[in-house]
């Protein structure tokens, strides 16, 4: 079934969730910000498994105890190196009827994505804020060596199985598909939010090494890539990126280093 949830605000929306006796959403670290007295919460390492999100038992003996330490190991070595948080909260409707409330952590849209289990979501980072625990989080790689190059997208979050899953991004969102377009549109790296199973998704660099191509990277203000996406599917941009809510924040505070030019001599957050 469908997670009753309603995404309530304008500039920094936030999620009510209404969960079914018994049922389980989960959440990134982070990402709670109120439930009524008869949800529980508990805070594991491990992802859900996809079948309620109940942790395996200890089925098999050592053998299964062992098995299900190296899952949650690996589980937990690729969000770190996505720099995604170590732990999910899980919270559980008991008793009756509760509600839990969950956000993102920058000012800007919400959406809830509904999975059918035929395709899968993808998004940028630090999108992910609350799911149904029939959805399995996971970590994907895409744009090969443009990516890496890029800074932009090449480790992504993937969602598959069934149910509800809600994201968060900056600003506003636009839909989009590709296939409207001529099959391919070009966008900032960092206004990609998410998009389904079945885009192709990379990163190339902004022109040519010739003169056109460095006054494009150089002067603006997109840096040396762009995100390509192609194909036939929904795509979720967002109007704000967090490097421009960091130059922005910065400049207003006096520090902003970049001059004129922005681009490849911007001053990157962190």
């Amino acid at each position: 079934m469908t997670l009753q949830q309603e995404i309530v605000g304008n500039a920094m929306q936030m999620a009510v969730v209404n969960l079914r006796p018994g049922q389980t959403v989960y959440c990134e670290a982070g990402k709670f910000l109120f439930k009524t007295a008869n949800v529980t919460m508990e805070t594991r390492l491990s992802g859900p498994s996809g079948g309620g999100g109940q942790q395996q038992g200890g089925s098999g003996g050592m053998g299964g105890l062992l098995r299900q330490a190296m899952g949650t190991a690996m589980q937990v070595g690729q969000r770190v190196l996505a720099g995604e948080s170590l732990a999910f909260q899980y919270f559980t409707a008991q008793g009756g009827e509760g509600t839990v409330g969950f956000a993102g952590v920058l000012p800007g849209e919400m959406r809830a994505l509904e999975l059918d289990g035929t395709r899968a979501w993808f998004a940028e980072k630090d999108a992910f804020v609350a799911a149904e625990s029939s959805v399995e989080f996971g970590i994907a790689f895409s744009g090969g060596r443009t990516g890496m190059s890029g800074g932009e997208g090449f480790i992504l979050e993937k969602f598959t199985g069934h149910g509800t899953v809600i994201i968060a991004g900056a600003g506003n969102f636009i839909d989009l598909n590709p296939a409207d377009f001529g099959g391919r549109i070009e966008v900032d790296t960092g206004c990609v939010v998410a998009f389904e199973e079945g885009i192709q998704y990379g990163v190339q660099r902004v022109g040519g090494l010739n003169r056109q191509g460095i006054m494009n990277a150089v002067f603006g203000g997109e840096g040396l890539s762009l995100a390509t996406l192609e194909g036939n599917g929904r795509v979720i941009l967002q109007s704000l990126t967090i490097e421009g809510l960091a130059n922005a924040l910065k400049k207003a505070q006096g520090g902003d280093k970049q001059g004129p030019t922005g681009g490849l001599f911007s001053t990157h957050a962190g």
